[in-house]
């Protein structure tokens, strides 16, 4: 059986880092873990194909070559999957799909033609699926209320990648997580019992990956990677004697809720194994609105005492925030731009508050009759809220963007790294040095005319570094690399304001014409 693997084009999102990864000629942040999983998990005696969308359109020799076409999908991918459908039907293929907007909503792809849907988690759906194309079957849909024990799974196929396409590559230790945040949909596909690998099942990924010459980032795709502390520590301690043993090929980062803060060995065991950085779903300052969506871990104690000491261990935060909760009050975005200021976060992901399919906030949204009909794709940090808030939408998107703007102001966001980095703890791992490349050195040079010389950032530019240099001379080198960032999200902040007000427009519209023929 000839298998063709293809993942769907992500529109442009604030993980796309265009800017960034055409700097040090990369087309891709991360590659699809989800599909190379599903390869492992098929019968090795298949043959396989993969084609990341997001690096190349798959070629007509390609869709010749297949016998059965497998897709997985994202919401944000919903359009580039459903047009793929149809590529692959207008050619008389069988196809099979999966994966979380699929799973949440598969009476889309359905609509669109697909044959088979592998629904849910694939180490029960797959063997289905095999079996059912093994009898000679045509159409299924494949669906499991358990879930796998993830010690099963196989490592996955990352030879099938083009590893020069990607900045980083994609581990996942767990799935599922302890908390119940009313918006998240993680708890919804993977259940709030976190189910983790062995360490010595994850270091033999790791091994893979070495053996096949990756030698840059790593990241820890798990929800939150620390939902299940014990075994967390557990794989911390053997993949700090791997890392040691190795010479540290590998930096790594993940995701994690803000009560990593409260685990000291936790957080040093972390820095042991040369983790950089972590993504914290801080979500809003507003504690009224964390208790509203039932993000409880956030409340227990002060966010911004929690992220000045994750900082302070050398954790970089990347923190995500959210506008449009129920209740909140005027000035939320003016209240988001002012804590990650005050506690120095230099990334943050912002978005509008989305009900996404089959969540706890969905479901109630429904049952008040405050979901807006045909809303609920492509959900990103481009889309206007898909439900009706409590206070008007247009407050909401207005602020929204003025916050967006102002996180990502070239000086802001300049400050806020300097904030970060002065505190930043020094990197306890120590790689062997080595010399830069040639596209590294491109980059910084760019980096440093653009941001150094040409833009009137120039002065707060070398001030910042040198002060760097003189006061933490540990981090520097990490440093101009967020500075790098810079190059993406100024472009971003662009598309996120004009696309948010044209759709705002739309709305107001749409609304004004409702009252008229009312």
């Amino acid at each position: 059986m000839r298998a063709l693997l293809i993942y769907p084009i992500f529109p442009p999102t604030f993980w796309s880092y265009d800017k960034i990864l055409e700097l040090v000629n990369r087309k891709v942040l991360l590659p699809p873990l989800g599909l190379i999983t599903v390869a492992s998990i098929l019968p090795q005696e298949w043959e396989f194909k993969l084609v990341d969308r997001n690096i190349r359109p798959v070629s007509e020799a390609e869709w010749a070559w297949a016998d059965v076409v497998i897709m997985s999908a994202m919401i944000v991918q919903k359009d580039d999957l459903l047009s793929q459908i149809k590529e692959a039907k207008k050619r008389g293929k069988l196809v099979a799909v999966g994966g979380p907007y699929p799973t949440s909503v598969p009476h889309e792809p359905q609509e669109a033609g697909v044959d088979f849907l592998i629904l849910d988690e694939g180490e029960i759906t797959l063997p289905m699926f095999v079996e059912a194309i093994e009898k000679g079957e045509k159409s299924g849909i494949f669906r499991t209320t358990e879930k796998p024990d993830v010690t099963i799974t196989p490592v996955p196929r990352f030879d099938l990648l083009e590893f020069d396409a990607y900045d980083s590559m994609s581990v996942q230790f767990s799935r599922g997580c302890p908390f119940q945040c009313e918006f998240c949909d993680i708890i919804v596909l993977y259940g709030r019992k976190p189910r983790t690998k062995t360490p010595q099942q994850l270091l033999k990924e790791l091994d893979y990956l070495y053996e096949l010459g990756w030698r840059r980032s790593v990241f820890m795709v798990d929800d939150n990677f620390i939902g299940n502390k014990r075994n967390v520590k557990l794989l911390l301690k053997a993949l700090k004697i791997w890392q040691q043993e190795k010479q540290y090929p590998f930096r790594f980062n993940t995701e994690a809720s803000v009560d990593l803060a409260d685990d000291d060995e936790l957080m040093q065991l972390m820095v042991d194994c040369y983790f950089d950085a972590v993504f914290l779903g801080i979500e809003t300052p507003d504690e009224d609105s964390l208790q509203l969506t039932k993000k409880f871990q956030n409340t227990r104690s002060s966010l911004a005492d929690a992220v000045d000491k994750i900082i302070r261990i050398g954790l970089r935060p990347m923190a995500g925030f959210i506008i449009g909760f129920d209740g909140e009050k005027k000035g939320a975005g003016d209240r988001i731009v002012r804590f990650a200021e005050q506690v120095g976060i230099p990334t943050t992901t912002f978005a509008m508050l989305q009900a996404l399919p089959n969540t706890a906030l969905w479901h109630r949204l429904e049952k008040e009759g405050r979901l807006r009909e045909g809303k609920d794709g492509n959900i990103n940090q481009t889309t206007l809220m898909n439900f009706v808030p409590t206070r008007p939408v247009e407050d909401i998107a207005n602020e929204y963007v003025d916050a967006f703007w102002r996180l990502y102001d070239p000086h802001a966001y300049l400050d806020r790294i300097y904030h970060c980095f002065l505190k930043l703890g020094a990197p306890k791992a120590q790689p062997p040095a080595k010399l830069p490349s040639l596209v590294d050195l491109k980059a910084l040079a760019i980096v440093v005319w653009r941001q150094g010389i040409k833009r009137d950032t120039r002065w707060k530019f070398w001030h910042h570094l040198f002060s760097i240099i003189k006061h933490n001379p540990a981090v520097w080198e990490h440093y101009l690399t967020l500075c790098a960032h810079n190059e993406h999200f100024m472009e971003y902040r662009e598309i996120v304001k004009v696309q948010i007000e044209t759709q705002l427009k739309e709305y107001l519209s749409q609304d004004q014409k409702s009252l008229i023929t009312c």
